[in-house]
Parts: C-alpha cells; structure tokens; sequence
C-alpha cells in the first residue's frame, strides 16, 4: 500500500520561500511519476509540479516556472517543492500525488492522472 506523507507547508509573508516535503513512508512502488497539486478555496485542484522517476523530467505549471523547483531523493522516496517568492494566489492546500504516466506525457498531467495522494499540507502566504 502506498503512503505518502506531505509536511513544511506553514505560513509565510509575500516573497519568502517554503519547502514541502513528501515521503513514501511505505517505500512501496508507486509509478514513475510524482508530483505537486494545490488547490484553494472555490477552486479546482491544479498541478503544480511533476517529476519523473530518477529525476530526469520536471514539469511546472506557467504560473510558478521560475520560482519553484520539484526534485526528488530516490534513496528515501522523498520529493520536495522548494518555493521561492511565494505569492498571495500560492495560497493553498498542496497535495503530493503518484502513479503512472507515459513516457511521452509533457506537462504535469490532471487530478485523474494520478492513483495516490497525500492528506495535504497548508500553505498561506499574506500580502
């Protein structure tokens, strides 16, 4: 069974920085795909960000390129969303998501795309 455990979101000031955090605390297989989703109240849950297993492919939704990175450790089954000039619309509830893509897939993929999720963690950013 796959567990995947969020933690870092809190709350900060606009242009300061978090980093989320995502273990797969029962190391089992869970595709080759991760990834980071957000949503806020009212609104439909986005992709943030994905990575391929073994980190060879990042993908970042337009509104965060440039100032979040998703990387992975494959040694604890670990991904993390650093978060740079965090925003007041970064605001959200953020999801760590698995599962299994195609190979040939380009973007961070949708909600349905994904078969394991997280139970979130909190980010709020204030103006």
């Amino acid at each position: 069974q796959v567990h995947l455990v969020e933690s870092g979101g809190g709350s900060v000031q606009a242009g300061g920085s978090l980093r989320l955090s995502c273990v797969n605390t029962e190391r089992t297989y869970s595709g080759n795909c991760m990834a980071w989703f957000r949503q806020a109240p009212g609104k439909e849950r986005e992709g943030v960000a994905a990575i391929y297993t073994g980190g060879s492919r990042t993908y970042y939704t337009d509104s965060v390129k440039g100032r979040f990175t998703i990387s992975q450790v494959t040694v604890n089954d670990t991904i993390y969303l650093q978060m740079n000039s965090l925003q007041f619309d970064d605001t959200a509830m953020y999801y760590c998501a698995a599962g299994f893509r195609p190979l040939l897939a380009a973007n961070v993929g949708e909600s349905h795309d994904y078969t394991f999720w997280g139970q979130g963690t909190q980010v709020t950013v204030s103006s």
